[in-house]
């Protein structure tokens, strides 16, 4: 319902994006949460957008630790070298929508995006759906 509400901000998303690549969680959050809420996000726009959304090629390495119970300063050293590029073929050259749910830092957006500019995209948008102050 809320991705509804800021439909119109994705118009003429196709003409600078190729895929929407929402930020993973990882394999243990996966499992007991029994979804990815960037992947349901990821979905809505795809909807809207008709862009594909590859939800295989960008993975957060096991291990890390929930964001939400550190400091700033610790959310940065967590989430350091975090992700990892499955097949970076996939992205080579692409503009990618990066899809989060929350916004707090940055951290995690920044080093998703760092990420996937390492292994060859050639430009990464950030979409998150909420911003905490």
């Amino acid at each position: 319902q809320l991705v509804q509400l800021v439909s119109d901000k994705f118009h003429d998303l196709n003409k600078d994006v190729d895929c929407i690549i929402p930020v993973p969680v990882s394999e243990k959050r996966l499992r007991e949460r029994g979804f990815n809420q960037s992947y349901i996000i990821a979905e809505e726009i795809s909807a809207i957008t008709g862009l594909p959304i590859d939800h295989a090629t960008l993975i957060k390495k096991d291990g890390i630790r929930d964001q939400f119970s550190l400091s700033k300063n610790e959310r940065k050293k967590n989430i350091k070298g975090a992700f990892k590029v499955k097949g970076p073929q996939c992205i080579k050259g692409r503009r990618i929508l990066l899809v989060d749910d929350l916004f707090t830092t940055g951290y995690t957006a920044s080093e998703a995006a760092r990420t996937l500019m390492q292994a060859g995209s050639a430009n990464v948008l950030l979409f998150a759906l909420a911003r905490t102050p």
